[in-house]
């Protein structure tokens, strides 16, 4: 595949970094995560308008991107502005509808009319698609889905439960059916438990293990191409602090033990960032083997790299890195909340050497 940005990709970016810079500011950022809804409809409605959505779903499904360098593209500029809007859940169960074609579905959420997330993780199950306990009878579902991404938004969620002959099923809920708990987590971004008793449910495909798997594959891309917009946007805060701020009458960015830092941190990103190129190429491959090993690589390295880059762009900032009035801070808290979204470093290691064939250290 061509890693070359298209025109259409980059005018996207470019659109939606201008969009995001001038409406979407830290200060409004803030105070929808904190102390609104975690949502702001009245923005979701214009980043529809400016075709957000439709650059995540392909031509053929209803939009004009869906590949994966398309959903990098957006999701980057989406982490430059650690935007809460939930855009994660609307990309997974985006993939689900276009894998099981809901063209009625996809036209409403592209348009910003409808929301839609995607419940998959149960308090037990620790992101294992094989321990979901969720059981469906007939036409309802029963049982209970922890942390569903967007779910405090979600007009419809989707939802991985086990079929009457025990397969992995899909299943559209209706929100105002069930019983669904909003809350923010600890970064501001939007999320929901989904606690469903004998709830009315549509069955889009009894087995839906493989397109399953493909949409939280789209989703760990989506938030590596986030991690590497908000590691961008926090080494080029700490390198503005270093030259500003003045010790023994210069600036610290002089003091060579610093400048090695910056360089070792500068380093990680490109490494992150290159790797989350590699993964998206791999994301529309037919292989899903090679796709499944290329993505658990990238978010393995990516929560280390986030890690990095948060612990040094705190340190190199010293007190102020840590207030909540500097920006910086709620980037750093982002970055690590990344890492524990869709399986953390550790997980994806453990997936990555499965799908190596490279047996597990005693």
């Amino acid at each position: 595949m061509d890693f070359t940005p298209t025109e259409d990709r980059r005018m996207i970016g470019e659109s939606l970094r201008r969009y995001l810079a001038e409406q979407y500011p830290i200060e409004h950022r803030n105070k929808v995560a904190y102390d609104g809804d975690f949502h702001d409809p009245a923005k979701w409605s214009e980043l529809a308008e400016l075709g957000i959505l439709g650059a995540l779903v392909t031509e053929a499904d209803g939009g004009f991107g869906g590949a994966g360098f398309d959903i990098t593209t957006v999701f980057e500029e989406m982490g430059r502005a650690i935007c809460p809007e939930p855009m994660l859940g609307n990309l997974m169960a985006l993939r689900l509808y276009a894998a099981h074609g809901e063209a009625g579905r996809i036209e409403a959420i592209v348009a910003g009319t409808q929301k839609a997330a995607f419940a998959f993780d149960e308090s037990e199950a620790f992101g294992d698609l094989d321990e979901i306990a969720v059981t469906a009878d007939g036409e309802t579902l029963t049982g209970r889905k922890t942390v569903v991404y967007g779910g405090n938004s979600a007009d419809f969620i989707l939802v991985a439960a086990r079929s009457a002959g025990g397969s992995l099923g899909l299943y559209e809920v209706a929100a105002g059916d069930a019983e669904v708990l909003p809350y923010a987590m600890i970064d501001g971004a939007g999320a929901a438990e989904v606690i469903l008793d004998k709830t009315k449910a549509r069955c889009l495909a009894d087995d839906a293990r493989a397109p399953i798997e493909a949409a939280l594959d789209a989703g760990r891309v989506a938030l590596c191409a986030e991690a590497v917009g908000a590691m961008d946007v926090l080494k080029a805060m700490t390198k503005d602090y270093l030259m500003q701020r003045q010790q023994f009458g210069r600036p610290i960015a002089l003091f060579q033990a610093l400048q090695h830092r910056l360089v070792d941190f500068s380093i990680e990103i490109e490494q992150a960032r290159s790797i989350t190129i590699h993964a998206a190429a791999k994301l529309d491959s037919d292989d899903t083997r090679a796709r499944a090993l290329a993505t658990a690589q990238a978010k393995n390295l990516i929560g280390r790299a986030g890690k990095l880059v948060a612990e040094e762009a705190v340190q190199m900032h010293g007190g102020i890195g840590m207030t909540w009035e500097y920006a910086g801070s709620h980037y750093a808290k982002r970055l690590i909340m990344i890492d524990h979204q869709l399986g953390d470093t550790e997980d994806q290691l453990r997936t990555a050497m499965s799908l190596s064939d490279i047996s597990e250290p005693a």
